[in-house]
């Protein structure tokens, strides 16, 4: 099949009104001048984190409301319980496979098996998956944009820019097996590193990597709340004393934020003028209740359903034989991965109504207002 980089049309949703039509022919998938059976095995990383919850099966309802055959698994971040759901799938006939790896470095041996037997496509969701040809096609956000956009709020709110400082940060960073943790760890580290060597920003901890390439040092391993909050239990504990007070804490995520928010709790941080701010990404329900309630100053938001409008989109491509569109290509250490990339938003207490609420991400009332 051949592959040509057009620039996706993420928010054409009308696009895919037509249907993917194979998936609801006579031939039980068979399809009508495509090659390929709608049969998508889709393997999710954890049921542990509401946004794997939300995207696993939102593309399944979108599946299965065209007609197609889908098996929805979700490993509970053992990489051997996701190689063992794949290859369930791939006996199960599936030739579509959409997989969120926990470890992108370890999927190799498992997709050139569903290459080998199924001729199967693969598609890398949100994580991708390194070292092997034998995917096809990766669907993400802007990683490098999310921790940009992480950096460059805690420079805009501590005045930073202004000369303002020194302010004391605590920086974390995501599980080392996910592709995506060095990327969204990068992009805010190049803007906040040069602060930290002017002294702008002090990390009483020492837990500051020298260069990108360190920020594994720092990471938590599987996205753990309660590991991140053990983290900054043992910094408050270790490195902090009398009436010296943490500032800011670069969180890349919101599953991290929670357990670092529960720590500062414990040692008596309240939301007010001394409280530290605190980054995170994915804008779950509970910490958009953090930002209402002033626990949290940001996330990003990556709203994964438009993520899963693009993979399905790609999907029905690939049933109906069309050319997959992308917009990117990824490096996963053997070829360029042809790319669906998504922009994310930061979400503020100041438009909370309009990113979360107006556009549906979340109810209202499951906010409390």
């Amino acid at each position: 099949m051949s592959i040509t980089k057009k620039v996706l049309a993420l928010g054409a949703v009308g696009l895919m009104a037509a249907g993917l039509a194979a998936c609801s022919s006579d031939a039980e998938g068979a399809t009508e001048g495509g090659d390929v059976e709608c049969n998508v095995g889709i393997s999710m990383p954890t049921r542990s984190l509401e946004r794997w919850i939300n995207d696993g099966e939102q593309l399944e309802a979108l599946l299965k409301d065209e007609g197609c055959t889908v098996d929805l698994q979700y490993a509970d971040n053992k990489t051997s319980e996701q190689i063992s759901q794949i290859q369930n799938q791939i006996a199960g006939g599936a030739k579509i496979l959409v997989v969120a790896p926990i470890d992108g470095e370890v999927l190799s041996p498992v997709l050139s098996e569903a290459k080998k037997t199924q001729d199967a496509v693969v598609i890398s969701y949100d994580r991708l998956i390194n070292g092997t040809e034998d995917i096809d096609y990766y669907a993400t956000f802007d990683n490098a944009k999310v921790g940009k956009m992480q950096g460059e709020f805690i420079v805009d709110q501590l005045g930073l820019d202004d000369g303002e400082g020194p302010f004391n940060l605590e920086p974390f960073a995501g599980s080392p097996d996910d592709n995506n943790a060095k990327f969204f760890f990068s992009g805010a580290w190049d803007v906040l590193l040069p602060y930290v060597e002017n002294g702008q920003l002090v990390v009483p901890s020492g837990k500051s990597p020298k260069s990108n390439d360190e920020w594994a040092s720092i990471g938590i391993q599987g996205w753990a709340s309660d590991k991140a909050q053990a983290e900054m239990d043992n910094r408050l504990t270790s490195f902090y004393s009398g009436d010296e007070k943490v500032d800011v804490v670069l969180s890349p995520n919101d599953s991290l934020a929670i357990g670092i928010e529960a720590s500062l709790k414990s040692a008596g941080y309240a939301p007010g003028e001394d409280y530290p701010l605190i980054t995170g990404q994915d804008a779950d329900k509970a910490n958009v209740k953090a930002i209402l309630d002033g626990e949290q100053a940001m996330t990003v938001l990556k709203d994964t359903r438009k993520l899963g409008e693009a993979v399905f989109e790609m999907i029905k491509q690939i049933v109906a034989g069309d050319e997959v569109e992308t917009n990117v290509t990824y490096d996963n250490t053997k070829f360029d991965v042809p790319t669906a990339q998504l922009d994310p938003v930061v979400v503020t207490k100041d438009n909370v109504q309009e990113e979360i609420i107006d556009s549906g991400f979340i109810d209202a009332s499951e906010l409390g207002l």
